[in-house]
């Protein structure tokens, strides 16, 4: 039986971009097709892991960004919460703490700032794509295969991550939703975390991520790119809008206002400037 929450998209080749976590965020957007249009990227070789909206001011903006620019995405936790009109982002915070109470602000602003037709788009996204890429079965999704808000990342443990690529039925896996980059390899099988362009990675710098992907001599390589844009116009929007001060202030530190949702390991990174 054809699961209807995954989207095919066949054999691909070529090089591709991967990035996920617009989270509202207007002008890392904008910089980022700008980079695409520059290296002539076509949006048929774009893949977004979803949660276009969150953190930022321009929400309605970024989702008719992506519309229009027609790349591959699937849905992250925020659309599914908001495509279905539930009351919260879904991402498990612990209650009363900062990202909790940082979420009470910022998703019922995105749920007012959104058209009906945004989210008639967002209910309409695919929660996985499937392709085939350099002879390996890629599974692109947001949080894991068994729950699209789980937050898996670099320290995670490769059993866990084994299940997804077994149940997932993958060699490689581009993945979303905890907001750092890196990239794992074990038993002839890839997981790849591209980052988000939305906010900077915990790492004392204002800088974003990507990845980009391509077949050399048969095989895939990878690479995480660096973005910067204007975080400068990006948090001043925030603050116009009433929007957590601390999150503005992450824009331009680089540094997120707490470690809430990171395993012990991530922690002990944070303001270590990342290089790939």
């Amino acid at each position: 039986m054809t699961d209807v929450r995954i989207r095919d998209l066949g054999e691909l080749t070529g090089p591709l971009l991967a990035f996920g976590g617009v989270y509202s965020n207007w002008q890392a957007l904008v910089a980022l097709r700008q980079r695409a249009r520059e290296a002539g990227w076509v949006p048929a070789q774009i893949i977004c892991t979803g949660d276009t909206v969150a953190y930022c001011a321009r929400p309605e903006e970024c989702v008719q960004s992506l519309r229009e620019w027609g790349v591959h995405s699937i849905a992250g936790n925020v659309e599914i919460q908001l495509g279905e009109g539930q009351a919260d982002c879904a991402c498990d915070f612990v209650d009363g703490g900062r990202c909790d109470t940082f979420s009470r602000q910022w998703y019922p602003y995105a749920q007012g700032q959104l058209s009906e037709g945004a989210l008639e788009w967002m209910r309409g996204l695919p929660e996985f794509l499937r392709f085939e890429y350099g002879g390996k079965r890629v599974l692109v999704l947001h949080g894991s295969y068994h729950y699209t808000s789980e937050f898996i990342f670099a320290s995670t443990d490769w059993s866990g991550k084994a299940r997804n690529f077994d149940d997932g039925d993958a060699d490689l896996i581009i993945a979303g939703h905890c907001g750092l980059p890196f990239a794992e390899e074990k038993d002839g099988r890839t997981w790849l975390n591209p980052g988000v362009i939305g906010m900077p990675a915990n790492d004392g710098s204002p800088r974003v991520w990507y990845l980009e992907l391509d077949l050399r001599e048969g095989e895939v390589v990878y690479q995480h790119r660096a973005l910067e844009y204007d975080f400068q116009q990006a948090g001043a929007e925030m603050l116009e809008r009433g929007l957590p001060r601390a999150y503005a202030e992450t824009l331009r530190t680089g540094l997120w206002d707490n470690c809430e949702i990171l395993p012990s390991s991530e922690t002990a990174r944070q303001g270590q400037v990342l290089a790939f």
